[in-house]
């Protein structure tokens, strides 16, 4: 049963982020700076994702669950660099809403398609580079105690477990960057969203309120959700959590986070319904046709 549900949420997880993806590539009025940091945001959770399940599921299957130390290294290394980009990213979307609500004249000039392109190609290598660096580290360390993971994956906690080497600098080094990368966007978030609904407040008219606000309300569901999980896990002393506590939270932000994305924060959005009905009516005409031609 548990392997049923895990497969159907990875489909629903893949499927859910493929079509925003598509929507967004084939709609040219959804080539805005949302929604470009949107197909970043779909893409990390489809690595970040397909970088896990699969190898959880194959662990349900077989009553072997083993896994090489490069691959579990490998795997480590994905799961890190895709959560710290999408940490960045989520930080970006709100300095997005930030000057769509309250800077509105500006908008056009400040969030341009180069900007854009800048901020989310730093976001994938703060990512991908800073995930490297505790790799190595890792690398270096001797693994010669138990090898059993008390976990569904190869997380930084359990592997820090299994050494035998000091691990003062690893540890050091990944609570710096998890502190940095985690509070750091969470608070700029946070003071972002308190200056947003003060300006949303002055909007004089009700229905300006309801729009304004409704453009933030999922994303600050999927933050909360995603950031509060990381801040738990990484910020907070690892070592003294229980471990099934410490595995439903990793569960959380692995599984169900990426599950949320797609559904409450992209697929809600009018505008991404009006596209997909724009693209399945476009499909149902060219049905259509093959059909009176097949005739």
């Amino acid at each position: 049963m548990l392997f049923v549900l895990l497969l159907v949420v990875y489909i629903i997880i893949l499927l859910g982020n493929i079509l925003i993806l598509l929507v967004i590539f084939n709609n040219y009025s959804l080539h805005t700076p949302m929604y470009f940091f949107l197909s970043n945001l779909s893409i990390c959770e489809v690595v970040f994702t397909t970088n896990i399940v699969p190898n959880m599921l194959d662990d349900l299957l077989s009553e072997d669950g083993s896994i090489s130390l490069p691959g579990c290294l490998t795997q480590y290394y994905f799961f890190s660099s895709t959560a710290t980009t999408e940490c960045l990213l989520l930080a970006l979307m709100a300095y997005d809403r930030y000057l769509a609500i309250c800077r509105p004249l500006h908008y056009s000039s400040l969030m341009n398609f180069q900007f854009c392109c800048q901020t989310s190609m730093w976001a994938w290598l703060a990512g991908l580079t800073i995930s490297m660096v505790t790799l190595i580290l890792l690398c270096k360390s001797h693994f010669c105690g138990p090898n059993i993971i008390d976990n569904f994956f190869c997380d930084l906690s359990p592997l820090i477990e299994l050494s035998c080497s000091n691990t003062f600098l690893i540890e050091i080094e990944s609570f710096i960057f998890a502190s940095i990368l985690t509070l750091l966007p969470f608070v700029y978030i946070i003071v972002t969203y308190i200056i947003i609904l003060y300006n949303i407040y002055k909007i004089p008219s009700s229905t300006g309120r309801k729009k304004a606000f409704s453009t933030c309300s999922s994303h600050l569901a999927v933050v909360a959700t995603y950031y509060g999980t990381l801040i738990t896990m990484y910020v907070a002393p690892s070592r003294k959590q229980i471990s099934s506590i410490s595995k439903a939270l990793s569960l959380l932000y692995t599984v169900v986070t990426p599950l949320l994305n797609p559904i409450v924060y992209s697929l809600r959005n009018k505008e991404i319904h009006i596209a997909l009905n724009d693209i399945l009516k476009h499909f149902n005409i060219l049905f259509n046709k093959h059909d009176n031609l097949s005739l």
